[in-house]
């Protein structure tokens, strides 16, 4: 038992915050996603072993043993040490908030598969068909939180890298611009203090893309405005990445009005029109953390003074 616990403790699975991409990755717009390694998670043996975490152990068991008999799993578990370990209390210890965006089940599935998949592609010198292979694999092991997932969330926990995605099949690690301290800009998020659900919003969604003019908005306005920040932010070229947020920011107010908690709309707004910061999505919103980014984050903490935020590093 001491040996697990040891083992254990030495795989760290960080959260991750997807800068841009939301909604329109689905429809091969373009993503940036980063760790956050703000909060984490590992695998540990408490001395209770009923608590709350070993029963979510125990349900998620059930699904990838469902995957495993059917012949519909892509990855290769050792399912019988799993459910040994999870017989001895096993149990996911995880500092990262469940409902906020910020990737809680995406490390739990980078974690399982990092301590269990037989056969386990190496995050170190990882290829881009490799890539494409873990994506793929995540994807399926963690649909069973979302209904449906992309894959990428346990990815970033999984690499503890930056990923681009430029299309659903073309995806790899990437740099970004070095981080100035004495900087006064900064991306940070803002706390709703209300956890969201993926899987209503990702509902809605879908739902509006039936509809002809806010299917073309996706296809054309969002995607334009959400590649030009990420190929702006990527050059360190902050002075159209803030012209292209504040447009950005405006799409989302106006078209994803139910992704926004409604007690926020007023301060996003204000955002725009003041230019102080700009607020958009983190992740599939309806709560959680909103994402903000500012050319001066002193002000922007002045103008949001009653709200609570997160730096997540200096721009």
């Amino acid at each position: 038992m001491l040996v697990i616990q040891v083992m254990f403790k030495e795989s760290l699975f960080y959260s991750k915050i997807l800068l841009f991409g939301e909604y329109g990755i689905i429809q091969d717009a373009m993503g940036l996603s980063i760790p956050y390694n703000f909060y984490k998670g590992k695998f540990h043996l408490p001395d209770d072993k009923y608590s709350e975490s070993n029963e979510h152990l125990r349900t998620y068991f059930t699904y990838l043993s469902y995957l495993d008999v059917s012949g519909e799993a892509i990855a290769k578990l050792d399912l019988n040490r799993f459910k040994k370990d999870i017989k001895n209390g096993l149990a996911f210890d995880s500092s990262i908030p469940q409902g906020f965006g910020v990737g809680s089940s995406g490390a739990l599935v980078a974690a399982i598969y990092n301590e269990y998949a037989i056969e386990k592609i190496d995050a170190e010198n990882i290829s881009k068909t490799e890539l494409s292979k873990l994506k793929q694999i995540f994807g399926q092991m963690e649909s069973h939180f979302h209904g449906k997932s992309s894959g990428l969330d346990p990815l970033i926990c999984y690499l503890n890298l930056p990923v681009i995605i430029k299309s659903k099949e073309d995806l790899d690690t990437v740099g970004l611009p070095t981080q100035k301290d004495d900087s006064q800009g900064a991306i940070f998020l803002l706390n709703t203090n209300e956890p969201g659900e993926t899987q209503p919003m990702v509902q809605i969604f879908m739902e509006k893309m039936k509809e002809h003019g806010f299917r073309k908005m996706v296809k054309t306005e969002l995607k334009k405005y959400n590649d030009e920040c990420i190929s702006t932010f990527l050059k360190g070229d902050f002075v159209p990445l803030f012209k292209n947020l504040k447009k950005l920011s405006a799409i989302l107010l106006q078209n994803f009005s139910p992704m926004i908690p409604d007690q926020f709309q007023s301060i996003w707004k204000k955002g725009i029109e003041s230019g102080d910061y700009y607020l958009k999505l983190c992740g599939s919103g309806g709560g959680g953390y909103i994402l903000g980014f500012t050319r001066d984050y002193e002000q922007a903490k002045l103008q949001l003074k009653d709200y609570q935020l997160e730096l997540v590093q200096r721009i």
